[in-house]
């Protein structure tokens, strides 16, 4: 690998190390993959605005689904049938 090469990549972990330093005090909860993931898009052309509008709508997606799934997993009033008296 050249030397240019090199520094190139070194160069872009420490973006990335800088840019996720910086999504964790600002509370993404965006791990580094996501991130590294996110900020690729964006350098292909994806708005900014509305992948974090896409973000934002799947994490309320997945909320919902969580409290959906813990609802049906609790029982109702936690009474007991009869059976179970």
């Amino acid at each position: 690998m050249s030397l240019r090469k090199a520094d190139g990549i070194s160069s872009a972990q420490q973006t990335l190390d800088i840019l996720y330093d910086m999504s964790q005090l600002l509370g993404t909860q965006l791990d580094k993959e996501t991130l590294a993931t996110c900020i690729g898009m964006i350098e292909s052309g994806v708005n900014p605005e509305a992948l974090a509008a896409v973000i934002q709508e799947l994490r309320r997606e997945g909320a919902s689904i969580a409290a959906r799934t813990t609802a049906d997993a609790t029982p109702q009033g936690g009474r007991q049938s009869r059976a179970g008296r």
